[in-house]
């Protein structure tokens, strides 16, 4: 057994006790390991890979950049005066059981959902690939939202809805701008402290190029005409996977206070 696997097991052992339920431990087991994958430092491989990624990126035509960043400017302002992707009124129970029951049944239902739509826009090669721009970001920020509310937090409320776009950039960015995401969200109560309380404080023009930057080979592929369909499919349902994940592990790090 690794150092690092000791580590998280005596973490749990250390933090739950006897009364805790079985699920909860190896959530917050999952959760630590999760941790500490986010935090790793930027390898060397990876260097490389952003480095391929944005030497690519000069080659992509202009109107897919605008695409690109119209979508996440529209995306983003939405998110944060919007109403559209409110889902309903926070889930309320004490047991974390319930609700992740819950978030599961819904990751897995915009997956298909994003699948459906990717196949759709990707067999029309760079036309409707752009449009899959929008049409997948919304379907992504309806899933986060949905994934809010199951964990019982009121996404009307501002701050959450920053919170919301935070675990957005964790799960589509760069390892250098994961980590400092992540320590953002490991101290998020002190960041909504300091936060100015107005939307024009949020720096979309960032949060967009860390996103834009993330785009992988596969994604581009989806442009293309006749491949197009297959790549979109498989590509956003694991894409939404991703982000499903990663937020569920952000919402077990305010569970678990860390």
């Amino acid at each position: 057994m690794s150092n690092s696997k000791a580590g998280i097991l005596f973490f749990v052992a250390f933090r739950m006790g006897k009364s805790e339920s079985t699920y909860e431990q190896l959530a917050l087991a999952e959760m630590m390991a999760w941790l500490m994958e986010v935090k790793q430092r930027p390898s060397i491989m990876g260097i490389v890979t952003a480095g391929a990624q944005q030497a690519f990126n000069t080659i992509i035509p202009d109107k897919v950049h605008q695409a690109i960043t119209f979508a996440m400017e529209k995306m983003v302002k939405a998110v944060l005066v919007g109403n559209q992707y409110i889902t309903g009124d926070p889930f309320h129970t004490a047991n974390l059981v319930d609700r992740e029951t819950k978030v599961k049944d819904i990751i897995t239902l915009y997956q298909r959902t994003a699948s459906v739509e990717g196949a759709v826009t990707g067999a029309g090669g760079i036309l409707l690939g752009l449009a899959d721009l929008p049409a997948f970001l919304m379907i992504k920020m309806k899933m986060l939202f949905e994934i809010a509310r199951l964990y019982g937090y009121d996404t009307s409320n501002l701050q959450e809805r920053i919170f919301l776009l935070y675990v957005f950039k964790l799960t589509f960015s760069s390892q250098e701008s994961r980590n400092e995401t992540i320590r953002l969200l490991e101290n998020w109560q002190d960041y909504v402290g300091r936060y100015p309380g107005h939307v024009e404080a949020f720096d979309w023009r960032a949060f967009q190029l860390a996103y834009r930057d993330y785009l992988d080979l596969a994604k581009l592929l989806q442009l293309i005409p006749i491949i197009g369909a297959g790549v979109g499919a498989v590509t956003n349902y694991k894409l939404s996977a991703k982000l499903g994940h990663f937020a569920m592990q952000a919402y077990r790090m305010r569970y678990f206070d860390l």
